[in-house]
């Protein structure tokens, strides 16, 4: 049995380069990283040294504030560089993988016959705990917590996305042990959203399914969220990424850390834009290399409104399954003002001439645009914003940090992705998600 969730606004922003059905296995890095920076509000501390040996599922850092949340080595080898910053803050941990990878046993165990705090201990252990996200705040879960529900969302409608068909080929079964284990977390449901024309996810037992159909944010979980069951003061729900969910079932049925997942490579600067097995934390040179095209590129791990702009040196995003390359916007267009000039520009008023032609592909770079103007009443948020709040008053709230409207206004449902459009078509150009993210801190800081 399935409900329907149709949502009417948003705006879906089609790009060149979406990447072709077809799984490849990537080359495989000398060297793997675990970024402490990649999990919101964890102060990292440090559980080896440079020169340690590790395998897969060893524990390379716990979290200060709470010793039992682990985050493990995706390689076995050995600990090579422990990369510091301002004030001796840990950005990284890089290890030199061998050959082949050797893994810490768990001890293979079946969902259905363990009790929620055994599940919750295993989780733990094994460093798969980071997998699970809280809402509010978008953090990693409080394992101390009893969420009302727990959402999972395959359903990607973000510029480039991802299909979760696809990365899950051939994992049925560990997604349905990792339903498994997650439904003994929570005494609420366990809330499966998917597009209405897959079938892929129709014979998963042990959620609630909703077909989703709509623009982008339709995908995010927060826009499913507020349709379902929303939060209000108080309240915790637990969200976790379709693949994160076949790791854990993986981790049952096997006994050990998977790290594997698959992810797509896609932009229009890449040639042959497809998807591939990699292992969490693979260096970004050896998942692109000889794959892109000439010219200036930005590099991205995750989706280009929300994604984070990475190196050849950098590394794969825990939370990552797409790589997007697209052109570096650091040009100048001459009169590039003027309405009605060239075919190539996207708007989502009829400011240009992308009204006369929705499916037409985009190949859009990284310029701005504009600068930073005053911030004022258009309605445009609203056009592109599927949650019943006000967008703009929010952002005012969280400027201003006046906790109380911010609570009235509904802080507590949203997260920084949430604001993704608005940065994108704001003729004010804010940082939307900047702010809700400064925002949410304010809130853990002064609420908790």
């Amino acid at each position: 049995m399935s409900t329907d969730i149709k949502i009417k606004k948003g705006l879906n922003i089609k790009l060149k380069g979406g990447a072709t059905h077809e799984i490849s296995t990537a080359n495989r890095s000398k060297t793997f990283a675990v970024n402490p920076s990649e999990f919101h509000g964890i102060v990292p501390k440090l559980a080896v040294k440079v020169g340690d040996k590790v395998k897969v599922g060893d524990a390379v850092f716990f979290s200060k504030s709470n010793e039992k949340i682990k985050f493990s080595s995706p390689v076995s080898g050995e600990v090579t560089e422990i990369v510091r910053g301002a004030k001796r803050k840990l950005l990284s941990i890089k290890i030199s993988a061998d050959d082949k990878d050797t893994y810490v046993d768990f001890g293979a165990k079946t969902p259905g016959k363990l009790a929620g705090p055994q599940i919750k201990e295993l989780l733990l252990e094994s460093g798969c705990w980071p997998m699970i996200k809280q809402r509010p705040y978008d953090v990693v879960a409080n394992p101390s917590d009893s969420p009302k529900a727990i959402f999972i969302s395959a359903y990607s409608t973000a510029p480039l996305a991802a299909s979760h068909v696809v990365t899950l080929e051939g994992r049925k079964k560990q997604f349905q042990a990792g339903i498994d284990a997650l439904s003994k977390l929570t005494e609420g449901k366990v809330h499966l959203s998917v597009g209405a024309s897959e079938s892929f996810f129709d014979n998963i037992n042990g959620v609630e399914l909703h077909k989703v159909t709509g623009k982008h944010p339709a995908g995010n979980v927060g826009v499913q969220i507020a349709k379902i069951d929303p939060i209000n003061s108080g309240e915790r729900v637990w969200v976790v990424h379709p693949q994160n969910v076949a790791a854990i079932g993986s981790l049952f049925l096997s006994g050990k850390y998977n790290p594997t997942k698959v992810i797509a490579l896609a932009g229009s600067q890449v040639d042959g834009p497809q998807y591939y097995a990699v292992i969490q934390g693979s260096q970004i040179s050896d998942i692109v290399a000889g794959k892109l095209k000439s010219g200036k590129n930005r590099i991205i791990s995750g989706n280009p409104l929300t994604g984070t702009a990475v190196s050849l040196q950098g590394s794969l995003g825990f939370y990552d399954d797409l790589v997007c390359v697209i052109p570096e916007g650091d040009h100048h267009e001459f009169f590039g003002w003027m309405p009605f000039i060239g075919n190539h520009k996207f708007s989502m008023s009829r400011t240009f001439l992308s009204w006369l032609s929705p499916n037409k592909e985009y190949d859009l770079d990284t310029n701005l645009n504009g600068e930073e103007r005053a911030f004022v009443i258009t309605g445009e948020m609203e056009r592109v914003f599927p949650m019943d709040i006000y967008p703009m008053q929010l952002l005012k709230a969280t400027m201003i940090q006046d906790i109380e409207k911010m609570e009235n206004l509904g802080i507590y449902e949203v997260a920084p992705e949430d604001f993704a459009l608005i940065d994108f078509i704001s003729t004010s150009k804010i940082e939307a998600q900047e702010i809700i993210r400064e925002g949410l801190d304010l809130m853990i800081k002064e609420v908790g």
